[in-house]
């Protein structure tokens, strides 16, 4: 193999320059994400299902299609894994539930079908937390996925096992699903980038459902360019982006009297806010005032819970087992509340979307951290508030990009996020910070 392929450095969107130029080609590829697989997931435990036949099978005919010189496009050839929520044909399809354990897909999600389209590689199916309702992906059916950056941490959720064979180099980038930060979580305690386009741009077709109303499917990425080069092979297409950023309005808000966190955390956005500062963008006095990120994470939470028990109604009628009893009484928990009480979330939802789009409407993007901590251990309490700035990008339905942010006093990975409503300006502003 030649020096330039590093499956802990390269991404996705390096791939096609190394396979174009001969410095490696998709077999030896795929076989070195197989090689690692082998090696570290004993350990990091983020793959349910390795589809090793299948992956080498399309590899071989990926490297044909490139010595050829006729590639189905830049994703030819590249190595992905799929959350378990995500129907991969032939492969277990089961969101993270026993009791759905050893349903096989079909067919594919339309996402993964467009990817195969495209020549991408699926690697096997990942690990999640139980139905996409929670963001440590401690497991009790499938298994605790270790954060590879340090053993004995939670590498977020939902989609942590996404983000975790990612950063340990066991897949070049990884789908996901987010609900109210569950791809962006995972991505900014793991060190990664990490994408949610707008609601639908990527179908949901073939994914379990947590909350139809707020599920959207994301990338896991080494870079932003990663993360837009999988999404937009997906269906998230977009047009090309500023290539200045001079003159794009930018909202700073400050809230740190809404959300609980640390000074690091805050750094790490300001850091980010005078990066892009000096490239010329302009800062606006602009906040969705009346947004308290708590009460609202709290009504999005009730909504997943009621959806969450309509998607599982017609398994839970033939009884509760491969249920986990914390899954069922969050589920049940929602199914017990007043119909008044489920009106006022939903209407109180479509306020917070409508105006989160009017608020949006005026500034070009919004600076926030993606998560209030960095990587917890599995042994302390669960932060109530982990979804406190990731949520309001899924209640409005506009695209948002975890970024790396440098380091915690403790050496663990720090991340800003980009929201707005051009996927095109997002995806820019949130390049320009790596």
């Amino acid at each position: 193999m030649s020096a330039p392929f590093d499956p802990t450095r390269t991404g996705a969107a390096a791939l096609a320059a190394l396979y174009r130029q001969g410095g490696t080609d998709p077999v030896t590829v795929t076989r070195l994400y197989l090689d690692r697989i082998a090696a570290l997931d004993g350990q990091v435990r983020a793959f349910n299902q390795v589809l090793e036949v299948q992956a080498l099978h399309a590899a071989a005919a990926s490297a044909g299609r490139w010595a050829s010189g006729r590639p189905l496009s830049d994703l030819d050839g590249v190595p992905l894994a799929v959350k378990a929520n995500i129907a991969v044909a032939g492969a277990f399809w089961h969101a993270g539930i026993a009791a759905y354990r050893d349903r096989v897909a079909p067919r594919d999600a339309d996402c993964v079908a467009r990817l195969r389209d495209a020549g991408a590689i699926i690697l096997g199916i990942v690990n999640m937390h139980e139905g996409a309702l929670g963001a440590t992906t401690d497991n009790v059916w499938f298994g605790r996925t270790q954060n590879p950056l340090r053993a004995g941490l939670t590498p977020g959720g939902s989609s942590g096992g996404s983000a975790a064979c990612v950063a340990a180099g066991m897949a070049a980038a990884a789908l996901g699903s987010d609900t109210m930060g569950s791809v962006r979580i995972p991505s900014a305690y793991c060190g990664l980038a990490g994408y949610k386009p707008a609601r639908r741009a990527i179908s949901i077709d073939g994914v379990i459902p947590l909350s139809t109303t707020l599920d959207h499917v994301g990338v896991h990425g080494r870079t932003v360019a990663d993360c837009a080069l999988v999404a937009a092979h997906a269906g998230a297409l977009s047009p090309p982006g500023p290539t200045r950023l001079s003159g794009l309005r930018l909202a700073i808000p400050d809230w740190r009297s809404r959300v609980d966190a640390p000074d690091p955390i805050w750094a790490a956005r300001d850091a980010a806010a005078a990066r892009l500062l000096s490239a010329g963008m302009v800062a606006l006095d602009a906040d969705l005032t009346n947004y308290q990120p708590g009460q609202a994470r709290r009504l999005g939470l009730l909504v997943s819970e009621v959806e969450g028990l309509n998607a599982h109604a017609a398994q839970l009628a033939t009884g509760d087992d491969g249920f986990s009893p914390e899954f069922l009484s969050l589920l049940r928990w929602g199914g017990k509340q007043p119909a008044t009480k489920v009106a006022a979330a939903y209407q109180g939802l479509d306020e917070i979307r409508l105006a989160g789009l009017a608020w949006l409407d005026t500034l070009d993007a919004v600076l926030l951290p993606t998560a209030p901590q960095t990587a917890f251990a599995f042994s302390d309490p669960v932060p109530a508030n982990q979804a406190d700035f990731t949520a309001l990008a899924d209640f409005i339905g506009c695209p948002a990009v975890a970024v790396p942010a440098g380091l915690s006093p403790d050496g663990l990975p720090l991340s800003v996020q980009v929201m707005g409503r051009d996927a095109a300006i997002v995806l820019a502003v949130a390049s320009a910070l790596e």
